[in-house]
């Protein structure tokens, strides 16, 4: 039975975002290699070949871009039409496929996509993977844009936690430590940029990061006061959303002592909540602040109807009345005042009357104290 050996690649697909398995060439019994063009080395143009059991284990063995499998296929009489004539020349598509020349051969690894040179296929994959990792080094930003890190600020209680992070998220997307440096830029917000600027001026781009590490955490140094622990301890919960203040206290907490267990954690979160809310919550079955997280906000509701009833009962203002829910001012009406809708012992013209009538009270008193007085004083004629 006649066999062909199959060149299996996974290749960028034409967004440079996808990777394609393609057969980049075929190599007879003879050695005789030859390259497929372009369009046609995906497999889906190979629909008979990718039914064949060798296709399934090849299809598991490559993962990553560039990889490649060279295996032999014994061809059926239905493979043997598609990729060979009649006199044994090898085709596919109703078309001759090219010979690779003796170069290519010598080392057995045609080039991909029926590039002609001298290079071998391995040297190329090598220079496009090398200019891969090039283009990754200077698209800093956008390797940046997927760190899950705040920008750093004046206003960071402790330096040193962030710079942990920081450098966490560095190893993790593989940033050298000279690269650290251009990275750090990016993270330095309102008056620290300007720290950053005056720090490349005094240790420039080729110190060592250890050196920005030490100067960083030197700069912004951690206060050491009782100010940071007794803000975030007496925290309390005061309006909005139950899970928000969560959240903010945790923060508080961690940012004082990184080191604080998970039990602690939640007892010092749940005694800032209100009373009605923390009867409401088993403080045995918390083990973690994402299960205090939960339960407070199954009770957000309650929250809410509060701030509602509050604002029901204290908030509206007389002009949320309908006239025709209240009775005219008798006051008012009496004066020639108009028709004004209050209450008539909130009536001012009322207390100026009032006033009026005392005064006139009280100049009939005095008068007649003054006569009394005055007629007390005069002596009587005797007869």
């Amino acid at each position: 039975m006649t066999k062909l050996r199959f060149e299996f690649t996974i290749l960028p697909g034409s967004d440079e975002k996808t990777n394609v398995c393609c057969i980049t060439s075929i190599t007879t019994e003879d050695n005789k290699s030859y390259a497929l063009p372009d369009g046609l080395q995906s497999v889906g143009h190979h629909k008979e070949l990718i039914k064949t059991a060798a296709y399934s284990k090849v299809k598991n063995s490559l993962s990553k871009r560039y990889q490649i499998r060279r295996i032999w296929i014994s061809l059926t009489e239905d493979l043997e039409q598609i990729y060979m004539d009649e006199d044994g020349n090898v085709q596919f598509a109703d078309r001759y496929l090219e010979e690779l020349n003796q170069d290519q051969c010598a080392s057995n690894a045609p080039t991909a996509a029926g590039t002609k040179g001298t290079n071998t296929l391995e040297k190329l994959l090598e220079k496009l993977i090398e200019s891969t990792q090039e283009s990754k080094q200077h698209s800093l930003k956008n390797i940046a844009d997927k760190f899950v890190i705040e920008k750093f600020t004046s206003k960071h209680s402790n330096a040193a936690q962030w710079m942990d992070i920081f450098e966490k998220e560095c190893e993790r997307y593989q940033i050298s430590d000279g690269k650290k440096i251009e990275v750090l830029r990016l993270f330095m917000d309102k008056s620290c940029a300007d720290w950053y600027s005056s720090m490349v001026v005094k240790l420039t781009m080729n110190a060592e990061w250890s050196e920005w590490r030490k100067k960083i955490c030197e700069s912004f140094v951690f206060n050491k006061g009782w100010s940071p622990v007794t803000y975030a301890l007496l925290y309390k919960y005061k309006d909005g959303s139950l899970l928000d203040y969560a959240i903010r206290k945790e923060k508080l907490l961690l940012d004082m002592r990184k080191s604080i267990d998970s039990g602690t954690l939640v007892d010092l979160i749940a005694m800032g909540l209100p009373e009605y809310i923390l009867n409401k919550i088993d403080r045995e079955a918390l083990k973690d602040t994402v299960e205090l997280f939960n339960e407070v906000s199954k009770y957000e509701h309650m929250v809410t109807k509060k701030s509602y009833i509050f604002k029901k009962k204290y908030g509206p203002s007389r002009t949320n009345f309908k006239n025709e829910d209240l009775k005219p001012c008798k006051i008012c009406e009496g004066l020639n005042k108009g028709t004004r809708y209050h209450a008539e012992t909130a009536c001012w013209f009322r207390t100026k009357e009032d006033d009026k009538v005392k005064r006139n009270f009280i100049k009939h008193v005095n008068n007649a104290l003054i006569e009394a007085e005055l007629n007390e004083s005069v002596p009587k004629n005797e007869y």
